[in-house]
């Protein structure tokens, strides 16, 4: 087990895997309004969570030291996201608004509805909606409240090192009763929104590098990861 490393090599590999706490508080950060010293305080808990993983991997189960510490780092530094709600509540009422109008037309349309319809549903320009998409970038996939209130405590750390081993990112941000509608709701995403999460979620580009595989903007990228997110959620709603 990594908990059994003296106190110098524990430094060291601090040190060797500060550069993998960075960068996810790095992903994590560019989808909120956070100015450095905010960062920085974020990177400090993503160390904590880093340091966490030291002491609680097991080197006899089957999942890498990086996998493992990602999770703890990201787990970390998303609940002192929580903690501080960085979501301001003009832009949390934006975000339901979309979702609203996507869980209408889902309905009525029994698919995915096009921007267009989207926009003609909130009766707004096709311009206005592009805004607001822009403005939804900080939103989650699945939020604390789509969750049931005892999930930590039904899910051990074994359980989600079984699902981290399994090898799919967003099996971390689900609980058991919504994986399946939430495997439903990708299947109906369009393609290009298929992509971008692929791209974003499992072969862990950014923003800019997904852009240039998918020929696109930065900021058209982000759209349509912002829809695609609001799309999974009104699916997710819904199927129950």
């Amino acid at each position: 087990m990594v908990r059994t490393v003296d106190k110098k090599k524990r430094e060291k590999l601090i040190m060797q895997y500060a550069p993998l706490v960075k960068n996810i508080v790095g992903r994590l950060a560019a989808k909120l309004p956070i100015d450095s010293a905010d960062k920085e305080d974020l990177v400090n808990v993503g160390i904590m969570g880093l340091m966490s993983a030291l002491e609680k991997y097991d080197k006899n189960r089957n999942v890498q030291f990086e996998t493992y510490a990602s999770f703890r780092i990201r787990g970390a530094v998303l609940d002192e996201l929580r903690a501080k709600d960085w979501v301001p509540r003009a832009t949390r009422s934006k975000d339901n608004k979309l979702e609203n109008a996507m869980v209408v037309l889902e309905k009525k349309l029994g698919r995915a509805p096009t921007e267009d319809e989207i926009a003609q549903q909130l009766n707004i320009p096709l311009e206005e909606y592009f805004k607001l998409l822009d403005e939804a970038r900080c939103i989650s996939l699945i939020s604390t409240e789509d969750l049931p209130p005892d999930y930590l405590e039904r899910y051990s750390r074994e359980d989600i090192v079984e699902e981290i081993s399994a090898g799919n990112p967003l099996n971390l941000l689900v609980n058991m009763e919504i994986k399946d509608k939430l495997k439903k709701a990708v299947d109906k995403l369009p393609e290009k929104e298929r992509l971008v999460l692929s791209l974003y979620y499992f072969e862990e580009m950014t923003m800019k590098e997904t852009g240039r595989v998918m020929s696109l903007t930065e900021s058209r990228v982000c759209q349509l990861h912002a829809q695609a997110v609001l799309r999974l959620r009104s699916m997710v709603k819904f199927y129950q």
